[in-house]
């Protein structure tokens, strides 16, 4: 039967199809459905017609029966659903071999609702593709599994309830177009609550010495480092011992001043140093377990340079063409096979003596640790050198960094030497210091040996300190108790406390994994969404919030604190795990989370985003700087800083919260924002007029009268360049409030006006442009002129485009070649499709690879800008019919046949 039955495959993308194609031969249809084919409508336009007068329908959740999701399926994925349908139709069976974790059950379960199939209807999955690994799963096809499918749309369903219900209170309390997410916001109150220990943080002063002593003769290293440990039997205070605020919080610990540091220099620099002891221990280092999704994400962050978005990008792109399994999981596991492919490879490149006698067993930490996949490898029973796989970029760096940690995980322990030397030391006469003279101090050498490298033969993990690589050495000399060693210079140093360190996108990652807030395969899309809607800012790769993000956490803190809960979210987060191992009720989680507990009042999303109170919200955007008599205002067209006595400057964008102190807000306030002065009163219209500067400049308007309806608009206009606030007058004011200035008809009768622009003046006739070469002319330029310049043909855009500034390799995400260009808004980079304006703090001198791709990632995720639909001619109507969108949906099948129907459930 095997040889004539006829089957359909498909899969989510047209990579992975290509490559399932080329396994299984004749006998297979496979497609892609290109992603998901369906969701809830991303706006008031794609809700059917039939459910527009639905209050529900704004957000495609009934919450009113059973928070039934509305399902639309997407413009473009309509003729994709008709290809699937016409090859269904020739087949005898359809397999579904979407991703085997939550996400691919539920595009699987889509596509059975479109594609309603009358033929046996199965999962098929695999977590590599490989021959066997494909072979294995058409053998053993599955049903699809409900309660993964349940989980997924429980989820979708919370974060687009979460994100229409609370979004629009930020529109109103903040800024329009602002968004709110259940995990997004999360992230983003971590960061903001980082950069608040930050602004609160105090600095404290101490001191010590830096000693480096002489092992003497034969000594091997002769020269080695020491530390103060102790003075006259007190230790010595370091960091560790103050408090964030600058208080001390170790009172038995030693303060040193600059003074009594300095003393103490001197006197150590010739006085008597003994050791005292000599201590060794042993140390032993176990490798790193085998990459899971968010120890990927980090390593790749801290090794590579990558951020999560891209790391993930690649990761798909090797996994789609069978270079690494599966790699959204959160098991550290290996399967048999893997395991002994990495021995062998163990064996073969570093000897018998870098392989551990019995294969390494890994156990998941992780709580609820998601979908039952190996953890991320090289793909195969036999793994593919990375000099052997043809890669390129990003692909080959990321590959390589797979397959190392996969041979380390079952190579040998590392093995060492921990060395601590103490040297007394006894001055020639005491030393005054505030505590009463002193005689004695004790300094302290540590060293570490590694004695056989092991697993660190093939793989060191990247840390955010240097300093605490499992690989760095510091060796000291073998040194006896008795014996005297000598000063080769002792200094005095002087530290401060640091503030907490912000976080990177690895050390995020890893914070969100240790609260359990999230699911690893959705960080990537969670820093790149607060990146992308002006919550965060990079400053090289540590995650800065922006003042916006300051305002909107505020207001979730105050007004829906349990949504923005560290705990809550955590909590959350277990119950949707319940959900898909078919332990919790998902219309139970969902009605909990909308309406609140029974029995209990306004615990609920719905009861919080109704029963605001009185929200003040000049107060939530409002921060004080401490003792100055500033506040740092969030307005709708960005942040500035305002003075008791109303002085404005606007903030840097770049400019990072804990760095605007008072007095940077002093200086910001010395080329104050508004400069408003009186011009006059327009003896045309009666109007005020005053000149300002403002956010892109200086300019004149006019100021209407408070009884003017809300549609007027004063008239405003851009100063010239060769004018300034000082030295324009009414006159001069009226001039440019009269622009454009039309300067005649051509012979068609087409109207030609000259104005200024964004880019200096011009003329405008119809669609047609034409720059001048002064702002005079604006007002002095005659028709005759005008008509001579349009009888020019025009040459804008026309010469030849000038060569790219750099050359940065093909996109990880389209393929395409990535290049740096000097644009018409300055240096930009694109790949062909899609164009990104270099930001601020980026110099295209200094612009890599790492941050062209990224800088394109950031946009992609922004969207198209949107643009005014264009009005369609009308069009000869065809004869009514029943539209798709008015049928019900199917219940989600048991998947051996046509799927069997899912009441309430609408899609269009």
């Amino acid at each position: 039967m095997a040889g004539t039955v006829k089957r359909l495959v498909i899969v989510e993308s047209p990579t992975k199809a290509t490559k399932i194609a080329g396994y299984l031969g004749e006998g297979y249809i496979v497609e892609s459905s290109r992603g998901h084919i369906r969701d809830l409508p991303k706006g008031a336009a794609d809700v059917p017609a039939k459910y527009k007068g639905e209050k529900w329908a704004r957000t495609g959740v009934n919450v009113d029966d059973g928070f039934q999701p509305l399902y639309v399926v997407a413009a473009d994925k309509k003729a994709t659903i008709k290809d699937l349908k016409a090859k269904l139709a020739g087949v005898d069976e359809l397999l579904l071999a979407t991703d085997g974790d939550r996400e691919g059950e539920a595009i699987a379960w889509h596509l059975l609702q479109e594609l309603k199939p009358k033929v046996p209807a199965l999962r098929m999955v695999f977590h590599e593709i490989t021959p066997s690994a494909i072979a294995e799963a058409v053998s053993h096809p599955r049903e699809l599994d409900v309660d993964l499918v349940d989980a997924q749309e429980t989820r979708r369903i919370l974060d687009r309830l979460y994100g229409y219900e609370v979004s629009p209170v930020l529109w109103k309390k903040v800024m329009p177009k602002l968004s709110a997410g259940r995990v997004q916001s999360v992230a983003t109150r971590l960061i903001v609550d980082k950069e608040r220990q930050r602004i609160a943080f105090v600095p404290a002063s101490y001191w010590d010495l830096d000693a480096v002593l002489d092992g003497g003769e034969g000594a091997e290293p002769r020269n080695f480092p020491a530390r103060l440990g102790s003075v006259g039997g007190s230790r010595v205070a370091q960091g560790r011992d103050f408090s964030a605020d600058g208080v001390q919080t170790s009172k038995d610990a030693l303060v040193l001043d600059e003074a009594a540091a300095k003393a103490l220099a001197e006197a150590l620099g010739s006085a008597t140093l003994t050791v005292s002891s000599v201590e060794a221990k042993p140390y032993t280092r176990r490798p790193y377990e085998p990459f899971r999704t968010t120890t990927l994400q980090q390593e790749a962050g801290r090794k590579l340079g990558f951020t999560s978005q891209r790391t993930m990008s690649v990761a798909q792109e090797l996994y789609e063409k069978g270079f690494i399994t599966y790699m959204r999981t959160d098991s550290v596991t290996l399967a048999a096979s893997a395991v002994t492919a990495a021995r062998a490879q163990v064996a073969e490149l570093f000897g018998e003596k870098y392989l551990p006698a019995k294969p390494r067993v890994y156990v998941s930490k992780v709580k609820n640790a998601q979908e039952a996949h190996e953890a991320i490898r090289p793909a195969g029973d036999t793994f593919r050198h990375p000099d052997s796989t043809g890669l390129h970029g990003d692909a080959s760096r990321l590959y390589r960094l797979v397959w190392m940690r996969t041979i380390a995980s079952q190579m040998a322990d590392a093995k060492g030497e921990q060395l601590t030397v103490k040297i007394d030391a006894r001055t020639q006469s005491p030393v005054a210091l505030a505590t009463g003279p002193v005689e004695t101090a004790e300094l302290i050498s540590s060293g570490r040996t590694i004695l056989f490298h092991g697993f660190l033969k093939a793989y060191v993990a990247g840390v955010d300190d240097d300093s605490a690589s499992d690989d760095s050495q510091s060796r000291l000399p073998q040194l006896q108790e008795g014996q005297e060693v000598y000063a080769e210079s002792i200094t005095a140093a002087g530290h401060e406390t640091k503030p907490p360190a912000r976080f990177t996108e690895p050390s995020l990652v890893a914070k969100l994994e240790e609260l359990e807030i999230g699911r690893p395969s959705t960080y990537a899309s969670i820093i790149r969404t607060i990146t992308a809607r002006d919550y965060v800012f990079k400053k090289g790769s540590a995650l800065v919030p922006t003042w916006l993000a300051f305002a909107v956490t505020r207001l979730l803190e105050e007004h829906f604190a349990e949504l923005v809960d560290y705990k809550f979210t955590a909590q959350l987060e277990e119950l949707l795990d319940e959900i898909a191992s078919g332990n919790a009720d998902r219309l139970k989680v969902l009605t909990e989370f909308y309406r609140g507990p029974e029995g209990a009042e306004n615990q609920g999303l719905a009861a919080l985003v109704s029963e605001l109170g009185d929200i003040d919200a000049r107060g939530l955007s409002t921060f004080p700087l401490k003792d100055s008599g500033i506040d740092v205002r969030v307005g709708r067209y960005g942040t500035y800083v305002e003075s008791s006595d109303g002085r404005r400057a606007n903030v840097p964008e770049d400019l990072p919260p804990d760095a605007l102190t008072p007095e940077v807000a002093e200086e910001l306030l010395s080329t104050p924002l508004d400069e408003e002065h009186e011009l006059g009163v327009d003896p045309d219209t009666g109007l005020l007029v005053v000149a300002k500067n403002g956010r892109y400049g200086p300019y004149v308007t006019e100021v209407l009268p408070e009884d003017a309806p809300k549609s007027r608009k004063p008239r405003t206009g851009s100063l010239f360049a060769s004018m300034t606030l000082d030295t324009i007058d009414l006159e001069a004011a009226r001039q440019l409030l009269s622009l454009p200035r039309i300067v005649g008809n051509d012979p068609d009768g087409a109207e030609i006006t000259a104005q200024n622009g964004r880019y200096g003046p011009y003329l405008k006739r119809g669609s047609d442009s034409r720059s001048l070469t002064s702002e005079s002319q604006i007002f002095d330029i005659t028709l005759e002129e005008a008509l001579a310049i349009y009888a020019q043909p025009k040459t804008r855009g026309r010469a030849a485009a000038a060569p790219p500034l750099k050359e940065f390799g093909e996109d990880p995400v389209s393929g395409k070649p990535v290049v740096l260009k000097s644009g018409r808004f300055g240096p930009y980079v694109t790949d062909g499709e899609t164009n990104a304006t270099l930001r601020r703090d980026d110099s295209p001198e200094d612009v890599d690879p790492a941050r062209a791709f990224e800088l394109l990632a950031e946009k992609r995720a922004k969207g198209p800008a949107k643009k005014p639909a264009a009005k369609k001619p009308a069009a000869k109507k065809p004869a009514a019919k029943k539209p798709a969108a008015t049928k019900a949906p199917a219940r989600k099948p048991a998947a051996t046949k046509a799927p069997a129907k899912k009441s309430g459930t609408t899609k269009a």
